[in-house]
């Protein structure tokens, strides 16, 4: 397979090949596509959350919240923090 690279991104491969970062343009190339997959998997996992999210709402299975359980949901978004740090 042969690919073309504009001016720009070769030399922006040349410069990650002379500080060390890469032992040639294969290996670069490696590193582009393993992170555009890693941001392709995420993508497709947010936009199935998303659906799974319409889903239920259309359904109502959302939890509704007043002001006055607003205020016990921050405190209790805050103690699983808090508890989180702490390695509980």
């Amino acid at each position: 397979m042969e690919i073309e690279l504009t001016p720009e991104q070769d030399s922006f491969v040349h410069l990650g090949i002379e500080q060390g970062r890469y032992r040639n343009h294969s290996d670069a190339l490696k590193e582009a596509l393993a992170i555009w997959e890693k941001r392709q998997r995420a993508r497709v996992e947010l936009l199935a959350s998303l659906e799974i999210a319409e889903l239920e709402l259309d359904a109502r299975l959302g939890t509704t919240y007043t002001e006055e359980t607003i205020g016990n949901l921050a405190e209790d978004v805050a103690q699983r923090g808090r508890a989180k740090l702490k390695g509980n």
